[in-house]
């Protein structure tokens, strides 16, 4: 499985979080934004690999779009590419064009809401209802089931493991 997003959405704080039940698997997380430059691997056991991407936007690697669409067009094991989104400022016009290259190679994805513990219930929840809306209506290969999670307060974290389970059959 793979993590992708903008830069400073929250790809290595959830992969630390998710991992936070494994003390074996050390995930580094950087103060400075965009600070991903290269793809991570993380093993986990003999059952899957966890893949963070850079991010996208703001202070991506030049080398980006190569790397990621290589990845994603090649990797045949592949099982589910998790696209993260703030929940705080919702879907931005580089998340749809995350979605578009997602759409375009057919590429199973899911869509994970992030620090939803920074968002007031009203923006969390126009924020929900619009990606929902936005999904049913313009995509095809995303999973309906919008996922929200909050790395600091490990909300929706549980949910999201039993997924990741569920899809590389663990």
């Amino acid at each position: 499985v793979c993590f992708v997003g903008r830069s400073n959405v929250g790809k290595s704080s959830l992969i630390r979080a998710l991992f936070s039940l494994s003390p074996e698997v050390e995930v580094r997380v950087s103060k400075t934004p965009g600070h991903t430059k290269k793809m991570n691997f993380f093993k986990v056991g003999k059952y899957f690999t966890l893949v963070d991407m850079p991010g996208y936007g703001y202070r991506a690697p030049q080398d980006f779009v190569e790397m990621v669409e290589a990845y994603l067009q090649e990797r045949q094991n592949l099982k589910r590419t998790f696209l993260l989104v703030d929940g705080v400022v919702g879907l931005q016009k580089t998340d749809h064009i995350a979605v578009e290259m997602l759409e375009e190679f057919g590429i199973p994805y899911v869509m994970v809401l992030t620090k939803i513990d920074r968002a007031s219930k009203g923006l969390l929840l126009k924020n929900v209802l619009g990606i929902q809306e936005f999904v049913k209506e313009k995509t095809q290969g995303c999973f309906p089931q919008l996922f929200l999670v909050s790395s600091v307060e490990f909300s929706g974290i549980h949910l999201l493991r039993c997924f990741i389970a569920h899809v590389t059959g663990n």
